[in-house]
């Protein structure tokens, strides 16, 4: 039963994240887009930092705000107003389909910029990954839907962020750096205000109901993917993140009546696909490390 914690977990995390982005897709049509991130910033700032608080920590130590911690605040700045625009002006299911290929994007930035190796097998499942990721963009073709690269931009500040994680000091309670991870929305949300030019409205009860579990939804699938990481094998746990992938399409047909089209489906395969192998590759040859 253990072995079954961590994919449980995941799922459960995969769920919360795809709740949230619903939620904040029909907040949209209500609250301006800005104002939903200072709500979550402002929010999940507030949650986290007791819970750093309680843990002993403080998200204002020295430690929380400079190096590698820092730079994952940044990246998560740029990667909340992509999301947010993503969600509100994008199909839910496209959204969630591009973001699939994060996996590929950390492995293509470390063996870049960290200088990790990377073999010609996971070079040839990053450009079928890739490929998945045009056949649902579609640059040129007629029809093109241009809020459809606004996913893209998420997926580059979240790999930022990703590699930055890898850098965060142990000493670094993962409380700070979600703390400083929602706080990020704060500045986000002001500069998509200004952007747009949308002003503060009084939100409805129904409105605070809605932002309310939205804030929820994030923060439960922030904890549980901390507890997927932790109690499950990595190797087991880590392929059950492509469940978001269901949960959004599942989300985006039913809720919001979106129909993604032939190439969509077959680009979304490949770059699950691709990102599968590119895991089980890297588990493979850590472990091959680990034996040596």
């Amino acid at each position: 039963m253990n072995t079954l914690r961590g994919p449980m977990f995941m799922v459960l995390s995969m769920a919360g994240f795809a709740a949230e982005d619903a939620l904040i897709k029909g907040l949209a049509l209500r609250v301006p887009i800005g104002q939903i991130g200072l709500f979550l910033g402002f929010g999940g700032a507030l949650v986290f930092g007791i819970m750093a608080y309680v843990q002993g920590y403080s998200l204002f130590d020295r430690k929380a705000l400079r190096g590698a911690v820092f730079l994952r605040t940044f990246a998560e700045l740029f990667a909340v107003i992509f999301m947010l625009l993503s969600i509100s002006m994008a199909p839910l299911s496209v959204v969630t389909a591009v973001l699939q290929a994060m996996p590929l994007t950390v492995t293509l930035a470390a063996a870049v910029f960290l200088r990790e190796p990377v073999g010609w097998r996971r070079w040839s499942a990053i450009v079928i990954g890739f490929a998945g990721v045009m056949m649902i963009v579609r640059p040129g073709a007629s029809g093109f839907d241009p809020y459809v690269l606004l996913p893209l931009g998420a997926v580059v500040a979240l790999t930022v962020r990703d590699l930055a994680t890898r850098n965060v000091p142990a000493t670094v309670a993962s409380s700070q750096v979600s703390g400083w991870g929602f706080a990020a929305a704060i500045p986000g949300g002001v500069i998509l205000l200004l952007l747009r030019g949308d002003p503060l409205i009084v939100p409805t009860a129904l409105d605070w109901g809605l932002q309310a579990l939205t804030l929820l939804a994030g923060i439960l699938g922030y904890i549980t993917l901390v507890l997927a990481t932790r109690v499950g094998d990595i190797g087991l746990t880590m392929p059950f993140r492509y469940s978001r992938l269901v949960f959004g399409m599942l989300i985006g047909v039913i809720v919001f009546g979106e129909r993604p089209d032939l190439l969509t489906l077959i680009g979304a395969f490949l770059i699950v696909a691709a990102g599968l192998y590119t895991l089980m590759r890297e588990m493979r040859l850590r472990r091959s490390v680990t034996r040596a």
